[in-house]
């Protein structure tokens, strides 16, 4: 870096004073000031030309002089066309100002700012060099989505991985989350979990994005890490004066009855001349919720399939959300800016659990110990235990499990233009992080038990006491509290240049550093009451609720029973050494406890270059190099001793692309995308960590020779845009993968440290896997006041070399065959009602030692509606429901009658208001 700053330098000297040439700038905006980006920009009778940015802004540099006739045009807009002159080392400015209207003959038909949003979006995803979906704030609007996650699931190709009801992780074109990237404004966001990489999208409100951006064939000058695609979060941007803009709601959630308040405010304006940009987004959220779930481990027995384990769990969540982004931009010159951004997340989640758990299974049916009482129905005997789940009853914890995430973000940056030469450059530093204080468990738990188990019907699996009334005998187990601290740093810096080389083609090139340092620091104790008659033998005799209830979601057969009251959990003085025996328990928590040291740096060029009026390509090259450090710990389970293990990887990946852009006419596009890309394995995959449970045979380690899956893709799509703001396009994708990285477990494998028969699990390198399909959408406006919005996708994949797996045919985990949104709309200048649909087939989620063992995502069905009606221009009345079909969360194993895990949320509904102040 020494030594490129010099060169820098000493070009932009030479540019200045060998290559002056005249600049033009500019910015567009509509009617109301709003700022119009994916704008096309041409100098008429020339090839040359640009796009506005997302604050609608554009420059066009090495002009010579003259004057030259400027031609604007967008959809859903008039064009517009203005003169100007330029001279030799002067910066020209020429602003405009887009009117609705009809266009070339046909309506436009433009509905408030709704239709606006969608009119953004289009543009800029019709005017950007990539294939790309582009989501706008506005368009967000249109749906009863409230985090940004439940937004991407409404794009084509993607859908969503669910954690409590809301979408968590997300999947795009087949790709599970590990192999997708995340970034806010192009900067890659850090991850708050200690052992992937996902950033959880259910932290970031919707209302604090003003544009979701998915990259599907990255290009040379982004992150390389998108095998399956790049989604870009853009924060919202300084308006062009003041606009102030709010919503105030409240609902109710019909699983746990309690009501919801959400609230949002933005505002920004502009000072000083218009030099001085602000603008200031808050949201906050509180919902109370919680799920339904049964869980069943499967096994085969001598005596058939029957179950080896299985839970019934009652959820009872508090989500509080609450976001802030600040950004601020100041314009020293009409050549150089500097800007300043912030985005500042924290979620808190208290949760308590109550977990029924029939265990031990398997040795009764084994041993041919239980009676057939119907086919499917066996009388037998079973460990039962029952736990509560909870924390401290004092500061923040509130008698609950309290996960507390935060990610924050603070970023510097300019906009330099030196004549011929442009430059952008950004420092940024992030943090992620999820605190767990005080979390606490207890269980009541007996072997031998007298149980039902019931697999008649294995979609709706049922293991539990034989007599519920033995609920309460159930005798005393265990008392643990633990703490929990993850966090993950990024420091990311870059350099962009852009340097035309004719009319033609402009050259760019820049540079990119990101030092990432994540940490995992748990710990774990285990207290024994010193006298035991005293504290509580059975259930019966300390303070308990009866949790089952009639209405339970995946059936009234399943009846959770009587648990510890978490308020009696919470209020325990564990510290007080004349109550409790305190132990720590190493093996619960130091094989997890990690410290990783991670740096890439990267380097592209590319070339853009307009071959006629209808073609342009772009060509590069992009290289990245990574140099990880990592220190797990390997337990020695006999003398309760860990030893620490160091992991150490460099490599360098070559990356070359190549996008073909073709205009058949101003609104029908054809693109086509070489691309290559990588995944980095997660990051607790790395960690050189041995895991043992003595208890359940179980062993786990990770892989620190993990190498980085790499992909080829290739991309083809057709677009066909409406003047009157719509969009029909077709496309298909291939993609050839090597090292994938999965995760498998062996049955019976012997550890000459610890031990025989164990189930061992650990991340491994796959060989090679093939993903293609297609993918088609469609959005327009339909008999004046009637919208469409329907996207399909379609996606296939197969692999091999899977160890212990090579005569299966297999697909890659993560990929959904049939991914489907429709969306119908009536809207007029004061009513809009919306009904939503989003499908997504199931799909392998996570390999087993055999076919039996396999884990899939089952296909999952989303129904919602939201309406709202202006009461003015500036005033607007709405209702939205979610989750109309009671969807749930299900796992099943090997085939889709075989429950795995099955949890229900219930739908919940939304009223409020919403106002939009602007000068």
């Amino acid at each position: 870096m020494k030594r490129i700053l010099p060169l820098i330098l000493a070009f932009w000297a030479v540019s200045a004073v060998g290559f002056a040439q005249g600049i033009l700038k500019g910015k567009v905006v509509d009617s109301q000031n709003l700022s119009l980006p994916g704008a096309n920009v041409l100098l008429k009778g020339t090839t040359k030309g640009t796009v506005t940015d997302q604050n609608g802004e554009f420059s066009l540099l090495n002009l010579g002089t003259g004057e030259y006739e400027v031609l604007v045009t967008y959809l859903g807009y008039q064009s517009a066309e203005k003169g100007i002159s330029i001279s030799d080392g002067q910066t020209s400015v020429l602003n405009f100002s887009l009117q609705e209207g009809a266009i070339q003959g046909v309506e436009v038909i433009v509905f408030g700012d709704r239709l606006k949003g969608q009119a953004k979006a289009l543009n800029q995803q019709k005017t950007n060099a990539n294939i790309t979906n582009i989501v706008s704030a506005d368009q967000i609007g249109r749906f009863p989505d409230a985090n940004v996650g439940d937004a991407l699931k409404r794009i084509p190709g993607i859908t969503m991985q669910n954690d409590q009801g809301e979408a968590r992780n997300i999947v795009i074109r087949g790709m599970a989350p590990q192999l997708n990237s995340v970034t806010l404004n192009g900067e890659r966001i850090p991850s708050a979990e200690g052992d992937n990489r996902n950033v959880q999208m259910d932290l970031i409100p919707s209302d604090m994005i003003q544009t979701i951006e998915v990259n599907k064939a990255v290009l040379p000058n982004m992150d390389a890490d998108a095998i399956g695609g790049s989604v870009n979060l853009v924060t919202r941007q300084a308006p062009n004066g003041l606009r102030v803009s709010g919503t105030a709601a409240s609902g109710i959630n019909l699983l746990s009855d309690q009501p919801i308040w959400t609230g949002a405010l933005v505002i920004g304006n502009r000072f000083l001349d218009n030099k001085l940009g602000m603008i200031f987004s808050g949201s906050y959220n509180n919902h109370n919720f919680g799920s339904d779930n049964i869980e069943a481990v499967w096994y085969e027995s001598d005596n058939g399939v029957v179950l080896e384990e299985f839970d019934i769990r009652e959820y009872r969540v508090q989500r509080v959300r609450r976001s802030a982004t600040l950004a601020l931009d100041y314009e020293f010159s009409p050549n150089h800016k500097l800007f300043v951004s912030g985005m500042y997340n924290h979620r808190d989640d208290w949760e308590n659990r109550f977990r029924m758990r029939v265990s031990q299974l398997d040795d009764s049916f084994d041993d041919g110990d239980f009676d057939q009482v119907s086919p499917g129905v066996y009388q037998t005997q079973g460990r039962v235990e029952f736990e509560t789940k909870g924390g401290l009853d004092g500061g923040r914890n509130k008698a609950a499990r309290l996960e507390d995430q935060r990610v924050y973000n603070l970023t510097l940056g300019g906009d330099h233009l030196f004549n011929k030469l442009k430059m952008d450059w950004n420092l940024t530093y992030a943090k992620a992080s999820e605190e767990r204080p005080n979390e606490r468990y207890t269980s009541y738990r007996s072997s031998g038990q007298n149980v039902l188990v019931d697999v008649s019907n294995p979609e709706k699996p049922l293991a539990i006491l034989s007599d519920m009334d033995d609920n309460l005998a159930i005798g005393f187990n265990g008392l643990s509290e633990q703490y929990g601290y993850t966090y993950d740093e990024d420091l990311n810096a870059k350099m962009d240049f852009k340097l035309p080389y004719s009319d033609q083609g402009i050259l760019q090139f820049g540079l990119r550093y990101r030092g990432k340092n994540k940490v995992r620091d748990n710990n774990f104790y285990e207290y024994e009451p010193l006298d035991e008659d005293a504290f509580g033998a059975t259930i019966a005799d300390v303070p308990h609720r009866d949790y089952s209830d009639p209405n339970f979601l995946p059936g009234s057969q399943y009846q959770a029973g009587t648990f510890v009251d978490p308020k009696f959990l919470g209020g325990l003085d564990l510290k007080n050494p004349g109550l409790f025996e305190e132990s720590d328990v190493k093996e619960e928590y130091v094989p997890g406890n990690f410290t990783a040291k991670e740096s890439i740096t990267g380097a592209y060029v590319m070339a853009d270059h307009q071959f006629s009026e209808k073609l342009s390509v772009i060509g590069g090259l992009r290289l990245e190099h990574t140099s990880i450090d990592y220190v797990g710990n390997i337990f020695d389970i006999d003398n309760e001793e860990s030893r620490p293990a160091e992991g150490e990887q460099d490599y360098t990946n070559l990356m070359p692309g190549l996008h073909f852009k073709y205009d058949l006419n101003s609104n029908s596009i054809l693109r086509f995308a070489w691309t290559n890309t990588i995944a980095r394995p997660n990051y607790y995959d790395l960690v050189p960590y041995a895991a043992f449970s003595p208890e359940d045979e179980e062993l786990s380690r990770g892989n620190s020779n993990l190498k980085p899956a790499t992909s080829m893709n290739f991309d083809l799509m057709a677009e066909r845009y409406y003047e009157n703001v719509g969009l029909f396009s077709g496309g298909a994708f291939f993609k050839d993968i090597d090292d994938f990285v999965y995760t498998i477990t062996t049955q019976g494998y012997s550890d000459p440290q610890f031990g025989d028969d164990l189930e061992y699990s650990r991340p491994e390198n796959g060989g090679s896997a093939q993903v293609y399909g297609f993918e088609t959408s469609f959005q327009r406006q339909l008999l004046k006041n009637f919208g469409v919005y329907l996207n399909y996708t379609f996606t296939k994949s197969s692999t091999s070399g899977i160890e212990g797996r090579e005569e299966d045919d297999l697909e890659l985990p993560g990929t959904a065959g049939h991914m489907f949104n429709a969306s119908l709309s009536y809207e007029n200048k004061r009513l809009v009602v919306r009904l939503s649909l989003n499908y997504a087939s199931d799909y392998i989620d996570e390999l087993g030692g055999e076919s039996f063992e396999d884990r899939y995502y089952d296909q999952q069905t989303f129904l919602d509606v939201n309406a709202s009606y202006a009461i003015t221009p500036k005033w607007r009345v709405f209702a939205e429901g979610n989750n109309l079909t009671n969807q749930p969360l299900r796992y099943y194993q090997g085939i889709q009658s075989r429950t795995m895990q099955e949890e229900y949320y219930n739908a919940r509904f939304n009223f409020g208001v919403k106002f939009d102040l602007f000068d």
